[in-house]
This record gives structure tokens, sequence and C-alpha cells, in this order.
């Protein structure tokens, strides 16, 4: 009886690994994509852009609101789904003032008025890899924790209620970390 419990947790741990986030050549692809295409189509790479800078599940980009901008700090504040905590995103201050001048061009006060089919069309258009949408707020966390060690900050970020689901990234950072200096 112990075994199988043993196995069930196992099985139903999520695995972090490099299918479900952008790899470092494939982030600078996208980016260079988005950056060149903002002018000429701002919706599209903007609503990409934000997903990437800030770890938004799809809805949730979807969901934002002009009244979503805070404009003295420069953060976009993303209403959690599925259990998870509102968050206030710090955006870096060119992206803030793009995605500010898009806001005002858009007559609804949702800033991204598509559905969910139509993101991942955009994402089909734009992806450098076939990955999921959901590779994105993977490829966040991942980018945060390296750069913070932080991993209470990076459970903020992705709105997590329970630090036991933001672990699996510092577990798989550490291990390829460690493994790295190992092997080679």
């Amino acid at each position: 009886m112990q075994t199988t419990k043993l196995k069930t947790e196992k099985s139903d741990r999520y695995a972090l690994n490099k299918n479900k986030y952008l790899l470092p050549d494939e982030l600078l692809r996208l980016e260079k994509l988005l950056k060149d295409n903002l002018e000429k189509d701002p919706r599209n790479s903007l609503v990409l852009m934000i997903a990437l800078k800030t770890g938004a599940r799809a809805q949730e980009v979807l969901n934002l609101k002009k009244s979503s901008l805070n404009l003295y700090e420069e953060t976009v504040f993303i209403e959690g789904l599925k259990g998870s905590n509102d968050r206030e995103i710090p955006l870096m201050p060119s992206l803030f003032k793009k995605l500010h001048s898009y806001s005002q061009t858009v007559p609804a006060q949702d800033l991204f008025p598509i559905s969910y089919n139509r993101l991942r069309q955009i994402w089909d258009l734009y992806r450098p890899a076939h990955k999921t949408f959901h590779s994105l707020r993977h490829t966040f966390a991942i980018q945060l924790y390296k750069k913070t060690k932080d991993i209470r900050l990076v459970q903020v970020a992705l709105g997590h209620r329970n630090v036991m689901n933001t672990m699996i990234y510092a577990d798989y950072v550490y291990s390829q970390t460690e493994l790295r200096k190992l092997i080679l």
C-alpha cells in the first residue's frame, strides 16, 4: 500500500522540463520578433509581451482592463484566476508607455478585446518553437528565479497561494545548475 501511494504522489507531481518554457535562443527570437512588429501589429505584439513580462495566464491577460494600468507606478494589476492571488506587476518604463499609448486607441474598457481562441492563433503566428502559450508563464518564472533566487518573490509574482506550487521553478533551476557543475 505504501508503494502505491508513493507512485501516485510522484506521478501527480508536475515536472518542469525544457519543453515547457522558452530556451534562451527561443526567447531572444520571440523578443526580437515582438519588438520588430510592435509598430505594425501593436495589439498582438503587446498581448504576448505582457504575458511574457508579467507571467500572467492567458485568461488573466485577456481580462486586463484600462483600469488595470497604474500610471503612477507603471504597473499592471492582474486579477488572479484558478484560486490565485491578485498581484501588481511593474513593467519596464518603455513597455508601460507603449501599453498605455495602445490602451488609448482601444474603444472598449478591455485592453485586449479578443477571444482565447484568437489569442492562441496570435501565439501560433509568433511562437519561436512548438510550445504552448503557458510556456510564457514558465519562462517568466524561471527568469525571475534565476535573477533573484527568491522563491517567495516568484510566488507573489505568479499569484500562487501555496509556495509548493512555486517550488517547481527552484527545484528545476537548482537541479540543472548543480548537474551542470558536476558533469561539465
